[in-house]
């Protein structure tokens, strides 16, 4: 069986929520250390499905123009920010999920990540939800990648992903696809039962 889209779109939706970010990290202990709060979890990161950020530009040295902001849409699928859940402040990790896509072979997953790195190495801010506006949105210093692929991943890219040292987590794209061909039943009452 193939990855096709539908499994990559619900790892996706799934880990949009802070629930589902959550028992992601779960699956690898070293990143669910580090949230700031095993107490109160689901305030302890923000999730970010297909992140922007922001990079400001100081005004050109031939005085020409002010300064200005450019926007870039990250390689990643998901970035998770921890926070602070008593102070409501963004900590310093960030941890940058890349799900395998349909198609997509280890170097193109792997070209993901080191475009994010590149694009990280400028100094950036977040453009955050509009319910986390009020939080300062500037970078971290540590960043960490989490890949997520399938059963039906194959085992080059799992291969690959060891040896470059890389951490990742399997999914079951099986489990993904039954949750989202189930069909809702519908009770059907007879015109007998319904007067009785």
């Amino acid at each position: 069986m193939s990855i096709n889209r539908t499994h990559y779109e619900a790892v996706l939706a799934e880990c949009c929520d802070a629930l589902g970010a959550i028992a992601l990290l779960k699956q690898y202990r070293p990143y669910l250390e580090l949230l700031p709060s095993m107490r109160r979890p689901d305030e302890s990161l923000i999730t970010i499905p297909l992140p922007i950020v922001k990079f400001r530009h100081a005004a050109s040295p031939s005085g020409s123009g002010g300064t200005g902001t450019e926007a870039l849409c990250l390689p990643c699928d998901l970035a998770i920010l921890m926070c602070d859940p008593e102070w409501k402040i963004k900590t310093g990790v960030e941890v940058f999920v890349f799900i395998h896509r349909p198609g997509e072979d280890f170097s193109d997953l792997l070209s993901r990540w080191r475009q994010t790195q590149v694009v990280l190495s400028r100094g950036y801010e977040w453009d955050l939800p509009l319910r986390y506006k009020h939080i300062l949105s500037e970078g971290a210093d540590n960043t960490y990648p989490l890949f997520v692929v399938f059963e039906e991943t194959p085992e080059r890219i799992k291969r690959g992903l060891k040896g470059a040292f890389l951490p990742f987590v399997v999914q079951q794209a099986c489990d993904i696809a039954v949750e989202e061909t189930i069909e809702p039943t519908v009770e059907v009452v007879s015109v007998d039962d319904a007067g009785s």
